[in-house]
């Protein structure tokens, strides 16, 4: 699939950001790419400078606040009253402090209008890289799943025809000893340290077709039992 289909795909829906998931942490238990860890890191960068600024704006919320209070209590109780020294200096103070807050604020304020951007491209970009991998590891996958499918379509063929010639040889192995046995006697058999035991070995194949002829009738009985549904649905 073309980087120009997953950008069509990708622009009809929300893309929530992807290092904060741990489903997406999962599909890269190799780490991934450079290129990816390297948007990977940059995200992470972008998300945690988000957080620290936030924090240090509601900090600054709160020292203004403390600082306007200050102010007020220092301010005159009434019209001609004069403020000391002393609270002159604290509201001059204060004044300063709170505008050194506004200016950090302001900065603060604009960098948090510019991150959600950058944090949108970065994710953006390591969506790409998780599809374009994704895909690539799906077409992988899909090889090799019909590639093992073929080798046990064809050994399972393989043990069909072995068993089959297993039990064709077992067959004939009863006929032989069982002629040699008539013909010869057990002394000549004896002599030729051939041990076969006939008659277990012909219950053990009558067990064997046994079993194959009630698995066949079971499966003729759900084959006929998902007919019958079938045709009631009908």
């Amino acid at each position: 699939m073309a980087k120009d289909d997953f950008e069509r795909v990708l622009k009809s829906i929300h893309v929530p950001v992807l290092t904060l998931d741990n489903k997406w942490h999962k599909l890269f238990n190799d780490g991934g790419s450079a290129e990816l860890k390297q948007h990977e890191d940059r995200l992470n960068e972008l998300l945690k400078e988000q957080a620290r600024i936030s924090e240090e704006m509601k900090a600054l919320r709160k020292v203004k606040s403390t600082l306007m209070d200050d102010i007020v209590e220092n301010m005159p109780d009434g019209e001609g009253s004069n403020m000391t020294k002393a609270q002159e200096k604290k509201v001059s103070e204060s004044r300063r402090l709170i505008e050194e807050a506004n200016e950090k604020m302001a900065s603060y304020d604009d960098r948090l209008l510019e991150l959600p951007r950058e944090i949108e491209e970065e994710n953006y970009a390591l969506m790409l890289i998780t599809m374009d991998k994704c895909y690539d590891e799906l077409l992988d996958n899909t090889e090799e799943i019909e590639n093992i499918g073929a080798w046990i379509k064809k050994m399972r063929m393989e043990l069909k025809k072995n068993i089959l010639k297993k039990q064709q040889m077992e067959v004939k192995n009863v006929e032989l000893y069982s002629y040699m046995h008539d013909i010869f006697g057990p002394d000549v058999i004896g002599i030729f340290d051939i041990k076969y035991d006939v008659e277990a070995k012909k219950q053990e194949m009558i067990a064997a077709a046994e079993a194959r002829a009630e698995e066949r009738r079971k499966q003729e009985m759900k084959e006929q039992a998902i007919k019958n549904m079938t045709q009631g649905k009908a």
